[in-house]
């Protein structure tokens, strides 16, 4: 078994709150991790646009 796939498992997980996948830490998150809520700019603009839609609009 290679010795990637074990550091690989042993990597900090969240799940994003848009998709509801487990995405794990990347090395380039290091320095900001606990801010790092989705797992893709993909997840992000859908919150973007679904917290939009909730706004009320000005009369």
């Amino acid at each position: 078994m290679p010795k990637n796939r074990d550091r690989k498992r042993t990597l900090p997980q969240k799940v994003c709150p848009v998709c509801g996948r487990t995405f794990a830490w990347r090395k380039k998150w290091r320095s900001h991790w606990e801010q790092v809520l989705y797992c893709s700019q993909r997840c992000r603009r859908q919150r973007d646009a679904s917290s939009a839609d909730r706004t009320p609009s000005p009369k």
